[in-house]
């Protein structure tokens, strides 16, 4: 079930997501198993999840947050910028600057677009808004 804090986390005005078919059943799986342990971001991927669009793969456009991108993001609360690669939990290190789609910056980032702005609340409760200014893929050839 749903609290109404997370509720208020994910609405209508909520940026589009656009998710990548060979990852979305991964991901369902990840969220499910997540569940009991952190219901909160649990809930939050879930979300993202079933109120993305499902494109082919292939089809998604390069400047979508999936996993291995490389997003660059403005955090509006704290007017800071920081860049983090999205990866599965396997592939996380917080060092690297590799966060796992499991935590709640990484859920609240996947499938969305490079402009897009978020709201995503913190593992203490804080809602931050994040402005993503940019995502590179692991296989861009940027010149």
């Amino acid at each position: 079930m749903m609290n109404t804090q997370n509720r208020n986390l994910t609405n209508l005005e909520d940026p589009p997501v656009l998710l990548d078919a060979t990852q979305v059943e991964r991901l369902y799986g990840l969220a499910e198993s997540l569940s009991v342990r952190e219901p909160d971001v649990a809930e939050r991927l879930l979300n993202e999840i079933n109120r993305a669009a499902v494109v082919s793969p292939g089809e998604l456009p390069p400047m979508v947050v999936s996993i291995g991108s490389s997003v660059t993001y403005h955090d509006e609360t704290s007017q800071s910028e920081k860049t983090v690669t999205v990866v599965f939990p396997h592939d996380a290190d917080i060092a690297s600057q590799r966060i796992s789609v499991l935590t709640p910056i990484g859920a609240a980032l996947i499938g969305l677009a490079e402009g897009s702005a978020i709201n995503w609340q913190t593992r203490n409760g804080e809602v931050r808004k994040l402005k993503i200014t940019r995502v590179t893929q692991p296989d861009s050839d940027r010149a």
